[in-house]
């Protein structure tokens, strides 16, 4: 026991030495409010730790379990250090609603995995809070590497077609080693209620909403590369609260937003085999645990992957998806974009649109996923310049690119500087600059090929999207297509740069399978 005792010492010191992030578990903590999105009902939280308090015979209705983990290190906090049962006790389970498993809180230790050896045990199925701290010395850190960085000359054109330009990457820089702050996105992020639980041997974390309507239909949502679960947080109010923003309470959801595996707070697989099919049945695992026995699919790039596969797997659960970036190209105008040749066929006004845009995309834009798909682990400068990273991140598609250029330039856009800054700080904070491009070296199927998808499905065609699916693409893709739009305005991020037209659209696509 004493050389047990010494190694926790010695560990606590050298995560003093290195700087700690604290991810902490159960404590609801400040309920601060966004300007865009109501404080939700946290009742998961405030239940769970005046149950607590009450069994543990403490004072008061919180309890602040901290973990600690190396500096940058992995969002998988639980998975950093092996869990052995010194100092560890297992505290209360109280059941969240009817519809929920029971929610499992446990404090773990952290010492050295070669200390103690570990029996196989059936895999920990709880759904614990979650909270994010993260300590002001990593901002410091960011903010000197930000100062410190080393420029190059600016591009020799006057254009983007180089990339993104000098002077956009500068005003980026100089805002956001100075006024930009990360404490806002934080205190939105815990004024969620937000969750992890190990699904085949990964961490998940999730924010789970529920509104206060009984007969909400429950969806998960499923952001992309490069976006994260900020992306979803304009929409958590109209969808969980809808009559607060001009909408019917029988158009109510209960809202489930995961982040991927590798991306955010997650964990990282330290294994192949991640890739959208799994992630697909990792996905109804979770909403099973949360205890829906019926419930919808959304999403967009990726989750628009995982989203359609779920809807291959087809199970029985799941009643229909919705996607802003559907998988609708014809085989023979894919070979043709493909090859460079001409269209097989005559094509419509909207389907003209469409080819014009994916043969831009593949000629300029495909850059950033080839070199993902071959080769993720060079990407090496992305974890450890944020300016690297943040450049990365804003030329994943032209309109996005030109948006976030009008935005650095002072013009009023869907999203801010904040919103654009609080996405790449997540990255580097979260250190998944590599661990999310690996999805892209996972994945062996086209993007935009048809699945030939079954079960019902609703499509919002947003005008910058990377192509605009027309619904002539649409309907032949989709067999049991419930509802297609066309919207006036929106690209690639549509929940977050307009999440009005994406909350309203979801509320009228699932109407028909309330």
């Amino acid at each position: 026991m004493t050389l047990l005792r010494k190694s926790v010492q010695a560990a606590k010191a050298y995560l003093a030495a290195r700087g700690k992030k604290i991810l902490r578990c159960g404590d609801d903590g400040p309920q601060a409010q966004s300007s865009s999105t109501p404080a939700p009902d946290s009742s998961v939280n405030s239940e769970v730790n005046t149950s607590l308090m009450r069994e543990s015979g403490l004072p008061g209705g919180r309890m602040t379990m901290s973990k600690e983990v190396p500096s940058k290190a992995t969002s998988s906090y639980l998975a950093i250090f092996a869990v052995v049962g010194v100092s560890s006790f297992g505290l209360f389970a109280a059941p969240i609603n009817a519809q929920t498993s029971t929610v499992t809180l446990t404090e773990v230790s952290a010492v050295s995995p070669l200390l103690v050896k570990q029996p196989a045990t059936k895999e920990d199925e709880s759904i614990r809070p979650f909270r994010v701290d993260v300590p002001e010395a990593e901002l410091v850190d960011l903010r000197q590497r930000l100062a410190a960085t080393r420029w190059p000359e600016r591009e020799t054109v006057t254009d983007e077609s180089q990339g993104v330009q000098l002077a956009t990457m500068q005003k980026l820089v100089q805002y956001w080693a100075t006024d930009y702050n990360w404490r806002k996105v934080e205190a939105r992020l815990n004024a969620q209620p937000q969750f992890v639980t190990t699904i085949d041997g990964l961490d998940i974390h999730f924010i789970w909403v529920r509104s206060k309507n009984a007969n909400a239909l429950p969806v998960i949502i499923t952001h992309g590369w490069p976006g994260s679960i900020i992306e979803q947080l304009k929409v958590i109010g109209p969808l969980t609260d809808p009559t607060a923003y001009g909408g019917k309470v029988e158009d109510a959801f209960d809202v489930v937003i995961p982040s991927l595996p590798g991306y955010g707070f997650s964990g990282k697989p330290t294994t192949t085999g991640w890739d959208p099919t799994r992630i697909a049945r990792t996905w109804t695992v979770l909403m099973k645990r949360l205890g829906y026995t019926r419930f919808v699919a959304q999403g967009g790039d990726w989750g628009n992957s995982v989203t359609e596969l779920m809807a291959l797997q087809a199970p029985p659960e799941l009643l229909g998806i919705h996607t802003n970036m559907p998988a609708t190209v014809p085989a023979d105008v894919e070979k043709a974009l493909q090859l460079g040749t001409p269209p097989p066929y005559a094509l419509s006004a909207d389907e003209k649109r469409a080819w014009d845009q994916l043969a831009f995309f593949y000629k300029h834009g495909l850059g950033y996923a080839q070199e993902m798909s071959g080769r993720p682990q060079t990407l090496y400068a992305l974890e450890d310049s944020p300016v690297g990273l943040a450049a990365w991140i804003l030329d994943h598609d032209a309109s996005s690119q030109a948006l976030i250029a009008r935005v650095f330039d002072g013009q009023t856009e869907g999203l801010t500087r904040d919103d654009i800054l609080d996405n790449i700080t997540l990255y580097w904070l979260s250190n998944t600059a590599v661990s999310s491009a690996r999805l892209y070296w996972e994945y062996k199927g086209g993007f935009f090929d048809p699945r030939n998808v079954s079960i019902p499905v609703a499509v919002s065609a947003f005008p910058d999207e990377i192509y605009q699916a027309p619904r002539s693409w649409t309907e032949k893709a989709y067999p049991k297509l419930i509802y297609y739009n066309r919207l006036p305005k929106g690209g690639h991020f549509a929940a977050w740069e307009q999440p009005e037209f994406f909350s309203t659209e979801l509320r009228a696509a699932f109407r028909p399978l309330r």
